[in-house]
């Protein structure tokens, strides 16, 4: 497992931009796919986005497809979520999630995941 530590959230109105940070300690960062996932209250947690080990594979719920950009640098253990055209539909606490398999992160049942980073975009 890795320990995961989100940043980068605020408030923000909406058609403004974001970007998260997950930072990663673990000398096995580079071999995990990343996710993004969200929860918005009293919903269930979402997937967002998640990137392979090599950023080869990127992938995007179809709610953020064209707004938002995973990427990843594993020189630094960090994966990145770039937040574009915010819309009040996208306030959610955003967590950081890992793990060796791609399908497992992407169903959230990563092993690894952050506290979270509040998310909110005002109309």
């Amino acid at each position: 497992q890795v320990q995961l530590v989100e940043s980068g959230g605020g408030l923000v109105q909406a058609g403004g931009s974001l970007r998260l940070s997950c930072a990663a300690s673990g000398r096995t960062f580079s071999s995990y796919t990343m996710g993004w996932f969200r929860q918005a209250p009293g919903k269930e947690r979402d997937f967002v986005a998640a990137i392979s080990w090599n950023s080869g594979n990127t992938y995007y719920a179809d709610s953020v497809k064209g707004r938002f950009t995973i990427s990843r640098d594993n020189a630094k253990n960090t994966v990145y979520l770039q937040m574009n055209s915010l819309k009040p539909e996208d306030t959610a606490v955003y967590y950081c999630a890992a793990d060796p398999s791609n399908r497992a992160t992407m169903l959230g049942r990563a092993g690894s995941w952050g506290q979270g980073t509040q998310v909110t975009v005002s109309s």
